[in-house]
C-alpha cells in the first residue's frame, strides 16, 4: 500500500488540487483579460466616456484637468480592474457631435461664468473634441487587444452553448470504438490484469486526462482451486465437472479455464454428501411449502438463480438450515435463442468491498479480519445439463415448443456428493482514475465508472466494450479541453479493479475517500456492461435523473429517425454503481442495450458472471453503432451534469416516486401516504420557489446557485436506512426490478410475517420508511427556510 499512499498528494480528489479548492466563477484574476468577452471590454470603454462627458457636464470645462484622465488607468489594458458583472453597456440618448450640433447654449448652460469671447468658447469646444477623440481611440485599442488575445471559437465557462455538447460528440465514431475494443480483448488473456491497467493509464494519459494513477489495494481474493469441484451420483458412483462432463483427464484439458472458473467467489469449502431437495427459487413460499413435508437440515438445495438477490436467498436457505447448495439456470427463463445447457459460470457472494476489512479501507496497517467465506453453505454453480442429469426426468427440456422448467419430483429421492475447492490469497487490485479539472467549481466531481479485467477470475470480455466506451468519450472531451474549453465542475474517470469478486476496487476507493466523497460527489454515470443484447435500450436512472434521460433518449431517437418507447426505471443494477447508491446516495445514470425477451424473464439473472466472448459481442454489435450510441448518451448527460449552472435535477420527481411506491393495497401505510403528501408539497415548492427562478438566466441569482446545487446533490441521501436485507439495496428509492413498483424492505417485509406469527419485522420496515420520507420532507423544508432567511437579510 505504500503506492497508495505516495499518490495522495497528486490525485486532485486528495485535497490539494480538488477537493478543497475554491473557485468564485465571477472573479478573474487582474491580466488575464483572455477570459473577458471582447463586448464587455467594449462596453466598459463606453460607460468610461459616457461618464467623462457627465463630469464635464457637471463640473465646467475651464476646472477640467487633463490629468484626471490619467487616474482613469486606460493606458494599459492589464492595469484595468473592473468588476464585470456589476458594469452594464451604457448607452447614450445622442451622440457626442450631435449633441453638440442640436443644443446650442449645451456648452453655456454648464459654465460657472460666462465666457469672454468666442475664441475662448472654441478652445472649450476644440479640448472636448479632442478628449472625446482620445477616449475613443482607447476603446478601440481596448477591442482590439481583447480580441486579439481571447479565442474566439471557445465559449466562456458559465455560459451554455447549445452546440457545444454535439461539437464534442459529434467526433465519437464507431469504428475508433471498434479498433479500441480489438486491442483490448487482445491483453485479457495475461494472468497479472496489471498488463491491461497500464495499457488503459498509458492510453488516457495519451489522451491528455489529467494525472492519470493507479490506486492499488491488497484485498483479500477468493479463486478457484487448481483442481475443479465435482458433484457424485451416490447412486451410480457417476462423477460430474459443473458443465456437466465426466470427469476426466481429457474433459478436463478441453475446457479447463471453463471447469476452473464455475465456482462460487467466497463460498465455504468442503464435501457435503446429502440428498438434494429442489427448492425451486428458494422464495418464502418455496421454503415454507418444503419444510411442511421435509426435514431439510444439513441437505443440498438445488436452487434456480433469478426473481431475488441470490444473497437474500442464501441467507434464507442457511437460517432454514441447508448445508449444500446447487445452483443453475432454468433454460425456460432464458431467450430461446440462448442455450446456456453446458455453460459455466461464476457468482460472488461478496457484498461489496474486501471481507477482511468490512467497511473500512484496505490501506497499510488496517485491521484484518479473517474471513475466507462469507456463508456457512458449500455454493456450486452448475450447468442446466448437470441438472438434467441428476434430476433424470422426460419433462426436463424443450417439448412442442414449450419450454418445461426443470424440476425434481418430490416423491424421488436423489443423494449426491458435492466437493467445492478454492484458495483464499491476499491480491493487489487496480484502479486506474484520471479526471478532467472543473472551472468555476472544481470541488463537485462527476464519476465516470467502468471496469477492467482482473486476473484470476471469469475470462468474459464486456470490460473490453466498458472500457472502449469511456476511452471514446475522453478522446472527445480532450479535444475540446486541448482548444481552450473546460466544463464548470470536475469530471472523474475510473477504470475498476476486482468488479467479479465483488466490487472490491469501487468499495475500497470509495470507503477510502469517503468523507471528500460525500460532500463533493454530485453524481456518477456507470458504464458497466453496456451491451447484453442489442433490441432494446434498457436505462436505468435515480428517480432525480430520470427527466434528464427522458429528455436525451428522445433527442437520440430524433437523430436516428426511430423512437421506440424506452422504459427508464430505478431498479437494482449490477456493477461498482453500488457503492455510490447504497452508501454514498448519489444520484447515477446508466445507458445499457438488452435482450427484450431476457427482460420479459427472471430479475437477477445478471449475477451469474458467463464467459462472454469477443466474437459473442462482436455478432450483437458488427458494426459497434450501438456502441457509439451508448458513449454519445453517456456523453451527453456527463456533459450536461458537468456544464449546466443549475445541476439538472428534478425534487419533484423524487415526492412522486415516493407517491408511486406507496400506491396499492399495502397494509398500516396511511402515515406514510400522509408523510409522502407533505413531501410533494415541500418539493412542489422548492421547484417553484427556488429551481425555476434560478434556471431562468433573467432571473438567476449567482450567489445563490451554489446553494441550490447543494441541497440538489443531496436529496438522495435522506433514502438510505442503516440497514437492509442481504442483497437488498439501502437506497430505498430503489425497486428490486421492473415488475416492483413498491419499496423493496417492504415487499420484503410482507413476505418475511407471512410464515411468522410476529409482525415485528414489518413494523421496523415501515418505520425506516417512514422516517426517510420525513427527513427528505424536513431537508426541503430547511432548504427554503434558508432562501428565505438570505432574502430577509438582504432586504
Amino acid at each position: 500500500m505504500g503506492e497508495t499512499e505516495a499518490t495522495l498528494p497528486n490525485i486532485s480528489l486528495q485535497g490539494k488540487k480538488m477537493a478543497y479548492q475554491k473557485v468564485n466563477a465571477d472573479q478573474r484574476a487582474p491580466g488575464h483579460s483572455q477570459y473577458l468577452d471582447n463586448d464587455d471590454l467594449q462596453a466598459t470603454a463606453l460607460d468610461l466616456e459616457w461618464d467623462m462627458e457627465k463630469e464635464l457636464e457637471e463640473s465646467g470645462f475651464d476646472q477640467f484637468q487633463l490629468d484626471s484622465a490619467e487616474n482613469q488607468n486606460l493606458g494599459h489594458s492589464e492595469t484595468i480592474d473592473l468588476d464585470l458583472d456589476s458594469i452594464q453597456p451604457a448607452t447614450s440618448p445622442k451622440g457626442r457631435f450631435q449633441r453638440l450640433q442640436e443644443e446650442s447654449d449645451y456648452i453655456t448652460h454648464y459654465t460657472r461664468s460666462a465666457p469672454k469671447s468666442n475664441r475662448c468658447n472654441f478652445c472649450h469646444l476644440l479640448k472636448i473634441l479632442c478628449i472625446a477623440t482620445i477616449l475613443f481611440i482607447f476603446g478601440i485599442l481596448i477591442g482590439y487587444y481583447v480580441h486579439t488575445n481571447c479565442p474566439s471559437d471557445t465559449p466562456s465557462s458559465g455560459t451554455v452553448d447549445p452546440q457545444l455538447y454535439q461539437e464534442i460528440l459529434k467526433t465519437i465514431q464507431a469504428e475508433d470504438i471498434k479498433k479500441s475494443f480489438r486491442n483490448l480483448v487482445q491483453l485479457y488473456k495475461s494472468e497479472d490484469d496489471m498488463e491491461i491497467s497500464k495499457k488503459i493509464k498509458t492510453q488516457w494519459t495519451s489522451l491528455g486526462l489529467e494525472d492519470v494513477q493507479f490506486v492499488n489495494y491488497s484485498v483479500l481474493l477468493n479463486l478457484p482451486d487448481p483442481s475443479p469441484s465435482t458433484v457424485t451420483l451416490s447412486s451410480s458412483g457417476q462423477c460430474f465437472h459443473p458443465n456437466g462432463q465426466p470427469c476426466s483427464e481429457e474433459a478436463r484439458k478441453d475446457s479447463s479455464q471453463d471447469l476452473l472458473y464455475s465456482y462460487a467467489a467466497y463460498s465455504a469449502r468442503g464435501i457435503l454428501k446429502a440428498e438434494v431437495i429442489d427448492v425451486s427459487y428458494g422464495m418464502a413460499d418455496d421454503l415454507k411449502r418444503i419444510r411442511k413435508i421435509k426435514n431439510v437440515t444439513n441437505q443440498i438445495a438445488l436452487l434456480k438463480l433469478g426473481k431475488l438477490p441470490l444473497l437474500y436467498k442464501l441467507s434464507l436457505l442457511e437460517k432454514a438450515g441447508f448445508g449444500g447448495v446447487l445452483l443453475y439456470i432454468d433454460p425456460c427463463d432464458l431467450p430461446k435463442t440462448v442455450n446456456p445447457s453446458h455453460d459455466t459460470f461464476m457468482v460472488s457472494l461478496n457484498p461489496g468491498g474486501d471481507p477482511s476489512t468490512p467497511g473500512y479501507p484496505s490501506v497499510d496497517g488496517s485491521f484484518r479480519q479473517s474471513r475466507s467465506n462469507l456463508t456457512s453453505l458449500l455454493v456450486q454453480p452448475i450447468s442446466a445439463s448437470l441438472v438434467a442429469k441428476l434430476i433424470s426426468s422426460p419433462k426436463a427440456g424443450t417439448k412442442n415448443d414449450a419450454c418445461s422448467p426443470l424440476e425434481l419430483p418430490n416423491n424421488e429421492v436423489r443423494v449426491i456428493s458435492m466437493q467445492v475447492q478454492t484458495v483464499t490469497k491476499l491480491k493487489t487490485v487496480t484502479n486506474v482514475v484520471g479526471y478532467v479539472m472543473g472551472l468555476t467549481s472544481p470541488d463537485r466531481y462527476i464519476i465516470v465508472g467502468s471496469h477492467h479485467h482482473t486476473a484470476h477470475s471469469y475470462n468474459g470480455q464486456e470490460w473490453a466494450s466498458s472500457t472502449a466506451i469511456i476511452t471514446a468519450f475522453i478522446r472527445a472531451l480532450m479535444s475540446k479541453v486541448k482548444r481552450g474549453w473546460r466544463p464548470d465542475r470536475t469530471i472523474v474517470f475510473c477504470s475498476w479493479g476486482g468488479t467479479a469478486f465483488g466490487n472490491i476496487g469501487s468499495y475500497e476507493w470509495g470507503e477510502d475517500f469517503k468523507k471528500v466523497l460525500q460532500k463533493n460527489v454530485v453524481a456518477y454515470i456507470s458504464i458497466h456492461s453496456p451491451l447484453r443484447g442489442n433490441s432494446s435500450l434498457h436505462p436505468v436512472a435515480s428517480p432525480s435523473l430520470q427527466q434528464l434521460v427522458v429528455e436525451k433518449n428522445n433527442f437520440n431517437c430524433t437523430r436516428r429517425a426511430q423512437c421506440p418507447e424506452t422504459n427508464i426505471s430505478s431498479i437494482q443494477i449490477q456493477g461498482d454503481a453500488d457503492y455510490f447508491i447504497n452508501h454514498l446516495g448519489v444520484p447515477i445514470v446508466q445507458f445499457a442495450y438488452e435482450d427484450i425477451k431476457a427482460l420479459e424473464g427472471p430479475s437477477f439473472l445478471s449475477e451469474a458472471l458467463f464467459s462472454t466472448r469477443a466474437t459473442k459481442i462482436e455478432e450483437m454489435d458488427p458494426s459497434f453503432n450501438l456502441h457509439e450510441t451508448i458513449t454519445k448518451l453517456s456523453g451527453e448527460v456527463i456533459l450536461q451534469i458537468a456544464n449546466e449552472p443549475v445541476l439538472p435535477f428534478n425534487a419533484i420527481d423524487i415526492a412522486l416516486e415516493v407517491q408511486n411506491n406507496l400506491k396499492g393495497d399495502q397494509p398500516n401505510t396511511h402515515q406514510l401516504l400522509a408523510m409522502a403528501s407533505r413531501l410533494r408539497e415541500s418539493a412542489e415548492l422548492f421547484q417553484s420557489d427556488e429551481m425555476r427562478p434560478a434556471n431562468d438566466p433573467k432571473e438567476r441569482a449567482s450567489n445563490r446557485i451554489r446553494m441550490l446545487n447543494d441541497i440538489l446533490q443531496d436529496m438522495e441521501k435522506s433514502f438510505l436506512v442503516k440497514q437492509a436485507p442481504p442483497g437488498f439495496y439501502r437506497n430505498i428509492l430503489y425497486h428490486l426490478d421492473e415488475k416492483t413498483s413498491r419499496f423493496s424492505i417492504l415487499v420484503e417485509a410482507w413476505e418475511h410475517c407471512k410464515p411468522l406469527a410476529s409482525n415485528e419485522t414489518l413494523q421496523e420496515a415501515l418505520s425506516e420508511v417512514l422516517n426517510s420520507i420525513n427527513s427528505a420532507q424536513v431537508y426541503f423544508k430547511a432548504g427554503l427556510d434558508v432562501f428565505r432567511s438570505v432574502l430577509n437579510g438582504k432586504n
